[in-house]
């Protein structure tokens, strides 16, 4: 295997500085492109209720107990027709119930007995008003349903302006990165296979031939 000359590969390097940039620069400026034209802006939203004491006085162990066991059942009657329906029909969404119930996802913290419901949507504002609606109106179909009134809001929803599926400053740092090694491994590929004499120094140091003479190139007026 042939030695690389590290000050060779250096010097090789920075006289193609200026490509490296060019590559990068093309990079960054195709991925931007490409996010802005393929990734639609999705916004996040969420609330967060707990099951409390149904009365004022002292939560005690069963209810306690109670409240963990209907955790698991809460969820799923959040993503239900009875309580997604009447959401759309309160906020005059234009969602089926099935495209509704694709952008909630609800989740419990563990080992308490909170539900988070998270909203997915287009737009911030949206996807705050229908977490808080979905909160709402499960707290009243739950004491349609038990004859509970166990839930309490802990934290309404609020507007997040950043989309979060799109991070331009990360999304730019991935170009940049995968601009910088492809034209550095395009580069240091041309200079492993590049045989080429280009100095009368490479002669003598890589044949051990003496130099004569050097005939200058004549430009032509």
């Amino acid at each position: 295997m042939e030695e690389i000359n590290l000050k060779e590969l250096f010097d090789y390097f920075k006289s193609k500085l200026k490509w490296v940039m060019i590559t990068v620069f093309a990079f960054m400026i195709i991925g931007n492109i490409y996010t802005i034209a393929t990734r639609v802006p999705m916004y996040k939203s969420d609330t967060t209720i707990v099951l409390v004491s149904e009365n004022d006085k002292e939560y005690n162990t069963n209810e306690l107990q109670l409240n963990k066991n209907l955790v698991g059942t809460y969820s799923e009657i959040i993503k239900s027709r009875k309580v997604l329906e009447p959401v759309i029909e309160n906020l005059r969404l234009k969602y089926t119930y099935g495209e509704l119930k694709s952008n909630i996802s609800v989740t419990s913290v563990t080992n308490t007995e909170i539900i988070r419901i998270t909203v997915n949507d287009k737009k911030a504002e949206k996807a705050t008003r229908i977490a808080n609606e979905i909160a709402d109106v499960f707290t009243k179909e739950v004491q349609k349903i038990y004859k509970l009134n166990n839930v309490s809001v802990v934290d309404k929803a609020v507007s997040n302006p950043n989309p979060y599926n799109v991070n331009f400053v990360k999304d730019n740092l991935i170009y940049i990165a995968l601009g910088l090694i492809i034209s550095c491994g395009i580069i240091f590929i041309k200079f492993y296979f590049d045989t080429t004499i280009k100095t009368s120094e490479e002669i003598e140091n890589k044949l051990g031939l003496t130099i004569l003479g050097i005939v200058p190139k004549v430009e032509r007026e």
